[in-house]
Formats: C-alpha cells, sequence, structure tokens
C-alpha cells in the first residue's frame, strides 16, 4: 500500500478530527508543476533540455509552501496542547489531580490515559513522515534542494513536530508504565518499537514506525558529557541538564531559565531566545532514575552542594540589597 493511501486511512480512522497533511492535495499541486514545466526532448527523443519549476514559481511560492507551513502549525500546536494536558494529568497527585479529572480533561480509566499517549506518538511520527514525504517528492520534481532547506528553515521556526519536548516526554512516558524489565537493558513499552538503550553506557531514546522512520533522542548532556540530569528541553530541542543549561544561559538555579536574557544561544545549534519557553522533562527524568540508580544518587549528591551554595549566595545578595549595604 503506497504510504499516501495509508496515511489518508490512518487520519480517516481517528475517533477525534486532528489537523494533517493535506498529502493528496499538495502531490496534486507538484502534479501541476510537472505538467507545466516538464522535460523536453527533441524528434530523436533524446532529452534536449530539462525545464525546471523557476525560482519563484507561482504554483509553489503561492500555494505548496504556505500550505504544508500552516499545516506543520497546526499538527505541532495540536500535538503539544493534547500531550501536554495528558502528561500533567499522569503527574498530578492529590485534589489537582482530581479537579484535573474533574473538569474533563481525560474521560475514562487508566487505560485510556496510556491509549491517549500512545495513539499521540503514532500521531506525531506519522506525520512526520508525511513532511519527509511530500518533500522528497518535492525535490524529485524540480530537481532540487528546495524542499531541504524549507525543513531546515521550519526547524528553526520550531515546525518540526520531532523537536517536540513532548514527544521525547510521551516516549518517556510509555516506557514508564512498562511493567515487564528485560536484563539485556531495553524497557519494552507499551507499543513495539520504542526502548531506553544504551550503547557504549551512553542513554538514547529510540522508536520506529512503519519502517520508515527511526527516532534516536541522544540523552547525554553536551555540556557535562554525561547523562542528563533534571533534563530540560530548550525550545530548538536540544536537550540539557537543568544545571548545565543554568550556566550556560548565566542564570543561577534559584533565578530560572525564563530569566534568562533573549541573546543567550543554545550551546549546540547556537540559537538565540531558547531558555523562556524551556520544557522540564520530568516523565524522563522519573525514567532514568530508575535506569540509572547508582549514577543518579551520586549526581544527586554532588548537585545538591551546588545549589545549597547558590540558593545561599542568592539570599545573601537579597539581604544585602535589602538593608542597602
Amino acid at each position: 500500500m503506497k504510504f499516501c493511501k495509508k496515511y489518508q486511512e490512518y487520519m480517516q480512522g481517528q475517533e477525534k478530527k486532528l489537523p494533517g497533511v493535506g498529502f493528496k492535495k499538495l502531490k496534486k499541486i507538484l502534479k501541476k508543476c510537472r505538467r507545466d514545466f516538464q522535460s523536453k526532448k527533441d524528434v530523436n527523443g533524446v532529452l534536449d533540455h530539462i525545464q525546471t519549476c523557476p525560482q519563484h514559481c507561482t504554483v509553489c511560492d503561492g500555494t505548496f509552501f504556505p500550505s504544508l507551513l500552516q499545516e506543520m502549525s497546526d499538527v505541532v500546536g495540536c500535538f503539544n496542547k493534547r500531550a501536554q494536558k495528558l502528561l500533567e494529568l499522569h503527574l498530578a497527585s492529590g485534589f489537582r489531580k482530581y479537579f484535573i479529572w474533574f473538569k474533563g480533561a481525560l474521560q475514562g480509566s487508566h487505560v485510556a490515559l496510556i491509549q491517549e499517549g500512545k495513539d499521540l506518538v503514532n500521531y506525531a511520527l506519522i506525520n512526520a513522515i508525511a513532511i519527509r514525504k511530500i518533500l522528497k517528492k518535492y525535490d524529485k520534481v524540480h530537481y532540487s534542494k528546495q524542499g531541504q532547506a524549507f525543513r531546515t528553515q521550519a526547524q528553526s521556526m520550531h515546525m518540526e513536530i520531532l523537536q517536540s519536548p513532548w514527544l521525547c516526554e510521551l516516549m518517556a512516558f510509555h516506557i514508564n508504565l512498562s511493567e515487564t524489565k528485560v536484563k539485556s537493558g531495553k524497557t519494552p513499552a507499551l507499543f513495539e518499537g520504542c526502548y531506553l538503550i544504551f550503547n557504549d553506557g551512553k542513554p538514547f531514546l529510540s522508536c520506529q514506525l512503519f519502517d520508515s522512520v527511526k527516532l534516536d533522542i541522544d540523552l547525554t548532556c553536551s555540556i557535562c558529557l554525561d547523562t542528563v540530569f533534571d533534563p530540560v528541553s530548550l525550545t530548538c530541542g536540544h536537550i540539557f541538564c537543568y544545571m548545565c543549561a543554568c550556566s550556560a544561559a548565566s542564570v543561577t538555579i534559584v533565578d530560572g531559565l525564563k530569566s534568562a536574557a533573549p541573546k543567550e544561544k543554545c550551546p549546540l545549534c547556537r540559537e538565540a531566545g531558547v531558555y523562556e519557553g524551556a520544557v522540564h522533562l520530568d516523565e524522563l527524568s522519573i525514567l532514568l532514575r530508575r535506569s540509572c540508580r547508582e549514577y543518579w544518587e551520586q549526581r544527586l549528591q554532588t548537585e545538591r552542594v551546588e545549589r545549597i551554595r547558590q540558593a545561599k549566595e542568592h539570599w545573601e545578595s537579597q539581604c544585602r540589597a535589602f538593608i542597602g549595604v
């Protein structure tokens, strides 16, 4: 079965109407481009010249890319909103949890909570595949790399769903809820193809869907070069230890990442303004704490000393400011 048909059947099979990629519509746009700017051959059937889509094509610039960008925005917005609500419900406790249930954040039993998480991961990955395939087809039709360039631009605009920190959190959520643990170091998730794996002692979240996209999320902090501790994801999608991120943003743990100056950049991609919308990865933190107990305890002791030192310095400076010293 071709992916376009498989994708349409998947989207139509959803109980709730969700935004998606207009795969069929975008393919029709590309067919029009191919028809209008096709290869020319001479009378002997030899390829004379290739007339590709011009640099400023009204079909592509005015229809294809704007449509795809809007669809990507709708997909990632819907996914982030639903995933955030789901994880908020799962991590809530006491009265707050009952209050969220009462508001109807998710109707049904705990089984429904698990199924909702699984469906959201599938939704994210199949839409990521659809976007990759339609951009690959664009480049094939136009003999260009504009599709790849558009994808890079979409990543800089945080429209790439695989960048979403909530995808990483949902993967960890599924593994945390798994009851069976395998001695080989892999923890099977509630759906096939999602694992916490260790390669040469380095942890990765690995997920595969439809044999098309394999997602490997590196859980090594690029600042301290160790397994991320108290992990936080910046808006660019890169994951760091919370204290390492604070250090890179030139803020203390007391002030927090939201107090970082807009000019501060991600240590990896050098994108500015990525700290204000940083997300604490609580499910991932739980997963790593369970899987790396000895390391987690050692890191906890080490960071406790530094956190106390920073808190003490902060309150001393506040006291001096208050009394005017």
